[in-house]
């Protein structure tokens, strides 16, 4: 299940996806919504994206995290469209024979999701203030590193 949403995300959904009886491992990774970042409050978050795009290079990266570690099962959906505080942004499950496995390559694409996926966050901080955040594409002069 590759997937992006406007709706909340179910994440046992998510979790029940990927298990099945030749998996001996299942790792879910939720990315949240936190309430400060670097010492500032967010109020909100508000994330899009070109869906044809980032659908693309979501497979592509299951693909390559398949080429990696032997995977039964890979699940990624993320949230778009307005998110509070402590609401799932995305979910990553993977499931495989061995939790070695399963734990580096819920790493791996969570972090390459962050890194290469063009999906765009806006961050809605106290006071009234907000700026567009993308890893890799913040100006130097960016108050907010990449998360």
């Amino acid at each position: 299940m590759l997937r992006l949403t406007e709706e909340e995300i179910d994440f046992a959904e998510v979790t029940e996806s990927v298990r099945s009886a030749g998996a001996g491992a299942v790792v879910l990774f939720l990315g949240t919504v936190r309430e400060l970042t670097d010492g500032l409050r967010t109020d909100a978050l508000e994330y899009d994206a070109y869906a044809p795009m980032a659908e693309r290079k979501m497979a592509e990266l299951e693909a390559n995290a398949r080429t990696k570690w032997p995977l039964d099962c890979v699940s990624v959906v993320h949230r778009l469209g307005h998110l509070d505080p402590g609401e799932v942004s995305v979910a990553v499950a993977v499931s495989s024979a061995h939790r070695r496995e399963a734990f580096e390559a819920g790493q791996f694409l969570i972090d390459e999701l962050k890194a290469t996926v063009p999906i765009w966050k806006k961050e809605h901080r106290d006071g009234g203030t907000t700026e567009w955040v993308h890893p890799g594409l913040e100006a130097p002069s960016s108050p907010i590193p990449p998360s």
